[in-house]
This record gives structure tokens, C-alpha cells and sequence, in this order.
């Protein structure tokens, strides 16, 4: 699996969902992005792309691991545009 090409499909998919923020920055609620169908389909593993994206600083969120449920009012920030 190329995380890179994983990474680069998540921007994509947050700027097609997200919104900008108070700073101008693309934002999307993890339970947005969790649910939505297209991103099911296209990630096998959701949270560890996420982590991978975070580690790369491509975007950035409170905390290390993102569940379902819990974090759903979670934004991710992309740093990257």
C-alpha cells in the first residue's frame, strides 16, 4: 500500500467535504469524513491514514487516535493546501 497515495486521496476527500475555517484553513468533523460513503470505499483504514497524514503534518487534530462515536466533533485541519 502506497501511504502517500493514501495521504494525497485524503486531502482530496477533506477538501470535498470540508469547509474553511475562522483561519482559513479546510476543516471536516472526523465523524463527517468517518461516515461518509465514498470514504469507505476508498479507505481500508481510515484512522491509521490519518495518523500517517498527521505524522507527514499534512493535517493535524487534537489527540493521537480518532474513534468513531467518541470523536465525531473531532475537526482535522488541513495544513496543506
Amino acid at each position: 500500500m502506497n501511504i502517500d497515495h493514501e495521504v494525497n486521496l485524503l486531502v482530496q476527500e477533506i477538501h470535498r467535504l470540508g469547509s474553511k475555517n475562522a483561519d482559513g484553513q479546510t476543516s471536516v468533523k472526523f465523524g463527517v469524513l468517518f461516515s461518509d460513503d465514498k470514504c469507505a470505499n476508498i479507505f481500508e483504514a481510515l484512522v491509521g491514514t490519518l495518523r500517517a497524514a498527521k505524522k507527514r503534518k499534512v493535517i493535524s487534530f487534537q489527540g493521537e487516535l480518532l474513534l468513531q462515536g467518541v470523536h465525531d466533533n473531532v475537526d482535522i485541519v488541513l495544513l496543506q493546501e
